[in-house]
């Protein structure tokens, strides 16, 4: 049997069948694996709002008591009465401590007494002296009409001005005693330690029976009470020397404490030292002081608790904003196009912080960029895909 001519170059049918079969999965594997994988990423839209620049200390602050008084007593002596306990809430020249002073109350009783005895005998000189010009006006009329001599005269004159004398010496007696009896309550006040104002016994540092002592000067000594007045309170806190010239006195600033979490506290800024503290060469810093607002009522604010401060210096109000977190280097950002495609645009910037910068140019109202560039593969040209922010805690 003969086979013809063009049979010989006819294409089996099967081998095509396979050949597809081969090349379709492999093409669709390629197009799979080198197809533009789509990212999931989350989006910041851009709005308008407020805009701060503040600064904020270097180090840690430290809550502090605008009043705090660390006593002795003015003078040194044995403890015999201490009125008040650590904690206890005292008033204005309430007393805290008396020392032993029996024998500055016998000199007291010892000089009333000597008062007394001066004023009965002021009486008595006086009154004689009295008795005497009484009789020396007499004796003038007498001499005027004959019946006494003029020595007579001059002897009941000068009787009258020397019991007048002796008068006026009992007076300064008593005046005498008076200073003494003011000698002694001062020296007596010195033996008693009274509050100089409100506020509430941190410490003491003295025990009934022991002996309290003024400090010498030059000598630090322990004091024997610690009053803190705890109505009014501020944050003392490092500022760096650089951001130094930015602060003013009125402005307002926010308080936040690490003992009380969440939470932040309104306040003003009170006084700015006027040097500056040159405790390291890299790290020179001024001290600013930042005063409560409002305390807080319901927790317990301690002086002592150490709290940071950011104090604002300006403010653009409603103003084209966004997180500064999507501010890559050299003031670019990833913007969201509708086929979902991200395109690099630059931008000009306003006032910024750590949460948000002013758009002064290059975006608009609305548009949408990028939040999360820290996720692998977004750059621009990536195909992404929205992902619904986590909600704020």
């Amino acid at each position: 049997m003969s086979v013809s001519p063009s049979s010989k170059y006819k294409f089996p049918v099967k081998a095509v069948l396979i050949l597809l079969l081969i090349a379709v999965p492999l093409a669709g594997a390629a197009w799979y694996f080198t197809r533009a994988k789509t990212i999931a990423v989350v989006l910041s839209k851009v709005d308008r709002g407020n805009v701060e620049a503040a600064v904020s200390n270097t180090r840690a602050g430290t809550v502090k008591a605008c009043r705090r008084a660390k006593l002795s007593p003015p003078a040194g002596g044995q403890i015999s009465h201490m009125r008040v306990k650590k904690g206890d809430r005292v008033i204005a020249g309430q007393i805290l401590l008396e020392l032993w002073d029996e024998d500055m109350h016998a000199q007291e009783r010892l000089s009333r007494d000597q008062l007394k005895t001066s004023e009965l005998r002021v009486r008595e000189v006086c009154s004689m002296a009295e008795a005497a010009q009484r009789d020396a006006e007499r004796s003038k009329e007498l001499v005027a009409k004959g019946f006494i001599s003029s020595q007579q005269l001059d002897r009941a004159l000068t009787d009258a001005k020397a019991r007048q004398a002796s008068c006026e010496g009992a007076r300064s007696d008593i005046a005498q005693s008076k200073s003494r009896i003011k000698v002694v309550e001062a020296g007596l006040e010195r033996m008693v330690l009274r509050a100089p104002f409100a506020g509430i016994v941190a410490d003491i540092s003295g025990e009934l029976g022991e002996y309290a002592t003024p400090s010498p000067p030059g000598i630090a000594t322990l004091p024997a009470v610690d009053l803190i007045d705890d109505s009014c309170l501020y944050v003392s806190a490092p500022i760096d020397e650089v951001d130094a010239a930015k602060i003013k006195l009125g402005q307002s600033g926010r308080i936040t404490l690490d003992a009380i979490k969440g939470q932040t506290f309104a306040g003003k800024v009170k006084r700015i030292a006027p040097y500056v503290l040159e405790l390291e060469k890299q790290a020179r810093t001024v001290e600013v002081e930042v005063e409560f607002s409002a305390l807080p009522k319901a927790e317990n604010l301690l002086v002592g608790y150490s709290a940071d401060v950011e104090i604002v210096h300006d403010v653009h109000e409603k103003v084209l904003r966004i997180p500064t977190q999507t501010l890559m280097e050299g003031k670019r950002v990833l913007l969201y196009q509708n086929d979902g495609k991200l395109v690099e645009r630059s931008v000009v910037t306003g006032l910024a912080n750590w949460e948000y910068t002013e758009i002064k140019a290059g975006l608009n109202e609305g548009e949408q960029i990028v939040f999360s560039l820290d996720r692998p593969g977004v750059k621009a040209g990536a195909l992404v895909m929205p992902e619904v922010a986590p909600a704020a805690k």
